[in-house]
């Protein structure tokens, strides 16, 4: 089990059934019922997601009356978008880097090219 919240948010986030969750999560608070129709699969195994999301503090879920809606909590969101855009800076630096590479050697390769006709 993770013992951090960034750990915490990226293993929840990992299986692509609780980031569908998420996204339906996004349009507003709903039941767990609402949550599960899309899905292809018990009742339990929903639970079962919501609650990985709701220790990693992803998913509130609330109590009215017979009611237990469900909310989306963006904040570790927020964090891992964070610490993604630490290194979104080194990837571009690398990606440019490349691209210019790549560029060089096509232009070597084109004046080769001519140099043989």
């Amino acid at each position: 089990m993770p013992s951090d919240q960034l750990s915490a948010t990226f293993s929840a986030l990992a299986d692509p059934t609780r980031r569908a969750i998420l996204a339906r999560l996004t349009l507003g608070e709903t039941s767990v019922a609402e949550i599960a129709a899309p899905f292809e699969m018990s009742a339990p195994a929903i639970t079962k997601h919501l609650k990985v999301l709701q220790r990693a503090g992803l998913v509130t879920q609330g109590r009215q009356a017979q009611w237990r809606p469900c909310q989306l909590n963006a904040a570790p969101l927020q964090e891992a978008a964070a610490f993604i855009e630490q290194y979104r800076h080194h990837w571009e630096q690398s990606l440019n880097r490349l691209d210019a590479y790549l560029k060089k050697l096509q232009a070597e390769e084109k004046k080769s090219a001519r140099k043989k006709k």
